[in-house]
């Protein structure tokens, strides 16, 4: 029967490759590695941040595949969650910025002030959002 499970990891392998790389594809079309260089003008170690990527998409590959115990405790998981959330947030601006959805939806309501408020209004919703979903267990 090894067989089975051998054609298992590697359907399952494939599979997760298959998404990490459009996963990688859309991170690189939007160009939020670059982009997160030239915010922080450490242009330089670009090549690390792309090492970081990868290594992020195939480690979290493997511990989704393998289920991995993280014997981090409720702090490590505290730390996680503010990193993915930092992923996902960053992810979801780079996505807005690309199809410039803030700017045109400040001309057609004609926006003359208070677009940083609306954009910190926009993530305090989402995390308390995030927040009540998780409290209340959804």
């Amino acid at each position: 029967m090894w067989w089975k499970e051998i054609l298992m990891a590697v359907v399952g392998l494939c599979g997760g490759l298959a998404v990490a790389g459009g996963l990688f594809a859309l991170i690189i079309a939007l160009g939020l590695v670059a982009e997160f260089a030239d915010q922080t003008h450490t242009a330089r170690h670009i090549l690390w941040y792309e090492d970081a990527v990868a290594a992020g998409g195939i480690l979290g590959n493997l511990i989704s595949i393998y289920q991995f115990p993280l014997p981090f405790g409720e702090a490590g998981a505290g730390i996680f969650g503010i990193f993915a959330g930092v992923f996902v947030g960053a992810w979801a601006m780079a996505l807005t910025e690309i199809i410039n959805i803030i700017p045109i939806f400040a001309r057609r309501l004609d926006f003359r002030r208070g677009l940083e408020l609306l954009i910190v209004s926009m993530a305090l919703g989402r995390t308390a959002g995030a927040l009540i979903f998780y409290y209340f267990g959804f």
